[in-house]
């Protein structure tokens, strides 16, 4: 089960609701990423239990948003795993980096806090 947490900048007051890291439920993994052009925190999926079909056979190269596959049903049955390199979800040129806590704000640089309850538990 995925867990998805606030973190906050005390500095600068800026919040994400990202993982802090890997991690992974039944259908689909993301990692915590910070892009440094747009200087976000993002949940970027890393991994997703696809659809058999013609179409989803490694012809994807970009990755679904968090929100999409956080909102999909899950799929029947034994499906493909398909694994995607973390990227901005803004634009794929974004230079991005693997964000793990503790880390610093993309805004200002000190130090984040994570809250100690789970924002939201999926998959």
């Amino acid at each position: 089960m995925g867990r998805t947490y606030l973190f906050e900048c005390f500095r600068c007051g800026y919040r994400a609701r990202v993982s802090g890291g890997a991690d992974a439920g039944e259908h689909f993994a993301v990692q915590t990423i910070v892009c440094a052009d747009c200087k976000e925190l993002y949940a970027a999926v890393t991994e997703f239990k696809a659809m058999a079909s013609p179409a989803a056979g490694g012809s994807n190269k970009t990755a679904p948003g968090f929100a999409a596959v956080l909102n999909r049903l899950p799929p029947r049955g034994a499906r493909p795993r398909l694994k995607f390199k973390p990227a901005c979800p803004a634009s794929l040129l974004h230079r991005v980096r693997v964000w793990n806590r503790p880390d610093k704000c993309p805004k200002c640089g000190m130090f984040m806090e994570q809250n100690g309850l789970p924002f939201r538990l999926w998959d």
